[in-house]
């Protein structure tokens, strides 16, 4: 028996065990090839990158420090202007074009109402498994008012078609390419939302009387508001990376398409035919960081009206 009053001592806390130890390292063994690969393919270029920005080659002293003297310069590029402009011409009319015909596609599939909608799926992401390359050849041959499909239907009807391929219509036939290429992998991102979403909500609309509009608007488009946010800054990404297309298609429309067409091309040219590589590194940090500004503010506005 314990006496009233008595003080009983706290027990100790054991020692931390070996083992407690060997877990946590464990998980940084786990961790490790991740972290290695990720700082030698993503953050050692991003770094070399900064690096060689800052530096710049002159023929008197060779490669020189010179600060923030590549960026003041690209701040006053015309060409970088203008190759920054087309691009946000391209982003503000193909990439909703792009994600409606993707998502007409996805409801139409998703409504169970459409014939044979394994074949319409596959076909709309057919595109996708196409290489870039391979499809805007395809494109640039079709194009042709010379040789393609373009000049075929002019001298068969005996009329005068306009030029895909000329200075005022190329950035419209890139966007057809790049629209024909990605509609079927944002239609499986949004066919993937509408998949999972409660059927409860559908009986309770149909209990309710609600037509097919009704429920679009008050269930699917809240629902996939997640993924359409999602979609949305895959395609400003891909809008400001663009470069394969007017790239390949410079070959059969030179007058159309020049070295600074867009801004990854104009650092490609700046790069590979200019040898200005410090300007080039110049020109691909401050497209990294106008990219990661517009996505981050789409974001943001996305996610706020989905709260």
């Amino acid at each position: 028996m314990v006496a009233t009053g008595a003080v009983v001592a706290p027990a100790e806390k054991p020692a931390a065990s070996s083992g407690h130890y060997r877990r946590s390292w464990a998980g940084w063994g786990f961790l490790a090839p991740f972290a290695l690969v990720f700082a030698l393919v993503f953050l050692a270029p991003i770094a070399y990158s900064i690096y060689l920005s800052v530096f710049q080659d002159k023929l008197i002293g060779g490669n020189s420090f010179v600060g923030l003297d590549n960026y003041k310069q690209a701040l006053t590029d015309a060409a970088f202007y203008d190759s920054i402009w087309r691009v946000s011409l391209f982003l503000v009319v193909q990439v909703p074009i792009m994600l409606f015909l993707a998502l007409l596609a996805a409801l139409a599939i998703d409504g169970g109402r459409l014939y044979g909608a394994s074949l319409f799926r596959i076909s709309i992401f057919l595109p996708y498994a196409v290489p870039a390359v391979v499809a805007t050849l395809m494109w640039g041959f079709m194009y042709g008012s010379q040789f393609g499909l373009v000049g075929s239907i002019n001298d068969f009807f005996g009329i005068s078609l306009p030029d895909p391929l000329s200075p005022t219509w190329v950035l419209a036939s890139i966007g057809n390419i790049v629209t024909w290429e990605f509609v079927g992998y944002n239609m499986l991102i949004f066919y993937a939302a509408l998949r999972v979403i409660p059927v409860s909500l559908y009986e309770a609309a149909a209990i309710d009387g609600a037509s097919e509009v009704r429920i679009i608007r008050a269930i699917k488009l809240p629902a996939i508001r997640g993924a359409l946010v999602i979609a949305t800054i895959f395609s400003i990404i891909g809008s400001f990376q663009l470069f394969n297309e007017p790239n390949i298609l410079q070959n059969v429309a030179p007058n159309a398409i020049s070295t600074q067409y867009t801004p990854n091309f104009y650092a490609y040219s700046l790069s590979f035919s200019g040898q200005q590589y410090n300007y080039s590194a110049t020109i691909a940090i401050i497209m990294g960081l106008l990219t990661m500004a517009v996505a981050y503010v789409v974001q943001l506005r996305g996610m706020r009206k989905a709260l």
